[in-house]
């Protein structure tokens, strides 16, 4: 089984970069799930109905979050109707669930959602218990599973790392995303996951993680907050990792990470 897994979607470019590059890649790849993270797709800040509508119809099959999962208050009736989660290790009183067992291939597959704690604003839960918790339950329910993917969303990469190593060999993959730049240290470890620190980020390319970089230099330069801006037209990126799993076995093969590059 081929899963593709697509870094931080941002803004209506980010989401027109997806409509262009994956209906290609998809059949190039012969890619049998399509996964996101798209906390930031709803012009950098949320989801909305439309922005889930538009990327399901452009090949994308479940949807991850983060932080600004629940940004946009009239739009938390997605998290029932849609294939969407945000992170398991929010409040138990959020909306939405923070994992869930989808198919694919007829197999069964366990997508979950974390978000880190460290450098992040808000007082969320414990990341390394929240797993535990899920993975026991999991057990509990005595289903078949094929993989489990974990998105962990977080700012701080040794987090990220620390997580790796805490459910090494009891998961698929760990994926990290947030700081929008793909790192270099995508690997299958010895005891059979796949890694990668971060998948990047797919959106504007010439700025500063996908928003117009004056704003952010000016912010630099004065210490007064400008406004975020993402720009609607220009050269962009598409961050992505390939995870290939043995039908067979269920054991990782490769983890690839892919970057293409368009303009909009």
């Amino acid at each position: 089984m081929n899963i593709l897994f697509i870094g931080d979607i941002s803004g209506k470019i980010g989401r027109k970069t997806v409509k262009r590059i994956l209906p290609k890649l998809k059949k190039a790849e012969k890619i049998d799930l399509v996964i996101a993270n798209v906390e930031n797709c709803a012009h950098g800040f949320g989801v909305t109905e439309k922005t889930l509508l538009e990327l399901q119809k452009a090949g994308i099959d479940f949807m991850t979050t983060g932080d600004h999962a629940l940004k946009r208050e009239k739009q938390f009736f997605v998290y029932d109707k849609y294939p969407i989660i945000r992170p398991a290790n929010y409040s138990q009183e959020a909306p939405g669930e923070g994992y869930k067992i989808i198919k694919a291939k007829d197999k069964n597959i366990v997508v979950i959602n974390l978000i880190g704690r460290v450098f992040m604003k808000m007082d969320y839960d414990c990341p390394f218990h929240k797993i535990n918790e899920i993975l026991a339950n999991l057990a509990l329910q005595k289903i078949d599973i094929f993989a489990i993917i974990v998105d962990i969303h977080a700012e701080c990469s040794s987090e990220k790392v620390s997580l790796n190593h805490y459910i090494d060999g009891k998961v698929s993959a760990v994926l990290g995303t947030h700081t929008h730049i793909m790192t270099a240290d995508s690997e299958v470890t010895r005891k059979g996951t796949a890694y990668i620190t971060d998948v990047g980020m797919t959106g504007f390319r010439d700025g500063s993680l996908g928003l117009e970089f004056k704003g952010i230099i000016k912010s630099y330069l004065t210490q007064i907050k400008e406004t975020h801006v993402i720009p609607e037209k220009g050269r962009t990126i598409f961050n992505s990792v390939l995870i290939e799993i043995d039908d067979k076995s269920k054991k990782v093969k490769t983890i690839k990470p892919i970057t293409k590059y368009t303009k909009i």
